[in-house]
C-alpha cells in the first residue's frame, strides 16, 4: 500500500511539472509573438557620423566607461578612474553631457562642474548617435518639442517654483546640496540641455519624465527661465536674487561692521 502510494504521489508530481513547463512554454512563446522586442533609440545620421562617433568614444571615453560602454568600477587600490555604463543612456545624455563641458571629466569630483566645451556641436552629435546604437535611451528634443512661441510664461513659473526651486533658488541661480554638490545656475543653460536634464536626471537631479511633467509643461518651464535671463534688476545689485530679506540683512550686516571697524580704527589713532 505504501509503494502504490508513493508510486502515485510521484507519478502525479510529474504530471503537475510536465503540466507547469508546457504552460510556461506556451506562455512565453506568445509573448515572444505578441509583445515587440524595444528597438534601440538610434539617432538619424550616416554611416560615417556613427563611424567618427565611436572613433571619438574610444579615444575619449573608453578609458573610464569600457571598450562598448559598459562602465569600469573605480579601482580604490591603483586610483584607477571609473565611469558608469552608457549602455542605455541614450543620446540626450551624451549630449548634455558633452555639450556643457561636464564630460570629458579629467578628475573624479563631487560633482561634475560646467566647464570649457572639449568637442565641436558635429562630434558631438556623433558620439551621442552612437551612445545612442548601444541601447534604448533618451533621445534628443525635436524642433516641435523646443518652440516656445505658445508657451504661457505664468504656468511655467508655477511649475518651476513646484519642482525646481527646491534646488535651483526660486531665480535659477543654483544652490548648495550635501557632500559638496551643488544644484547649478540654469542662467547659462540652452532650451535643449535644459530639456535633457529633465528627461535624463544628470547627476543628483530626479528624472522628469512625460507622466510627471508632459511636454507642454516642459516648454512653459523654459520658457519661464528663457524669461528669467532677461529680467531686469531695478534694484541694482541682484547677489543671485536670493530674496530681499536676505539681501537687507546682508547689507545691514555688511554696514554693522564697516562702522564697527571705522571706530576702531578712530580709537586707536586716538591712543
Amino acid at each position: 500500500m505504501k509503494k502504490r502510494s508513493r508510486r502515485r504521489s510521484f507519478a502525479a508530481g510529474i504530471l503537475m511539472g510536465s503540466a507547469l513547463i508546457l504552460v510556461g512554454t506556451g506562455y512565453a512563446v506568445v509573448s515572444a509573438e505578441t509583445t515587440p522586442s524595444p528597438e534601440p533609440a538610434v539617432a538619424a545620421g550616416s554611416l560615417e557620423q556613427l563611424q567618427l562617433g565611436r572613433q571619438l568614444f574610444l579615444e575619449g571615453c573608453s578609458s573610464c566607461h569600457g571598450l562598448q560602454g559598459e562602465g569600469i568600477a573605480a579601482d580604490n587600490a591603483t586610483g584607477g578612474n571609473g565611469g558608469p555604463s552608457l549602455i542605455g543612456a541614450g543620446e540626450a545624455s551624451v549630449d548634455f553631457q558633452v555639450s556643457t563641458g561636464r564630460m570629458p571629466l579629467a578628475v573624479p569630483e563631487a560633482q561634475a562642474p560646467r566647464k570649457d566645451v572639449q568637442y565641436s556641436q558635429a562630434e558631438i552629435a556623433a558620439m551621442a548617435a552612437y551612445v545612442a546604437t548601444l541601447g534604448p535611451g533618451p533621445a534628443n528634443p525635436t524642433e516641435e518639442q523646443l518652440n516656445l512661441e505658445n508657451a504661457n510664461i505664468a504656468e511655467g513659473g508655477e511649475i518651476f517654483r513646484t519642482n525646481c526651486t527646491q534646488c535651483h533658488n526660486f531665480a535659477g541661480s543654483g544652490g548648495a546640496l550635501t557632500n559638496g554638490q551643488y544644484a547649478p545656475s540654469l542662467m547659462n543653460a540652452t532650451p535643449e540641455q535644459i530639456w535633457q536634464a529633465m528627461i535624463t536626471g544628470p547627476q543628483q537631479m530626479p528624472v522628469f519624465s512625460n507622466e510627471t511633467i508632459t511636454d507642454e509643461d516642459k516648454q512653459n518651464l523654459i520658457a519661464y527661465v528663457e524669461a528669467l535671463k532677461v529680467e531686469p534688476n531695478p534694484g541694482g545689485l541682484g547677489l543671485g536674487r536670493i530674496g530681499p530679506v536676505a539681501e537687507g540683512l546682508f547689507l545691514w550686516t555688511a554696514g554693522l561692521l564697516s562702522l564697527i571697524a571705522f571706530a576702531v580704527w578712530i580709537g586707536a589713532k586716538v591712543r
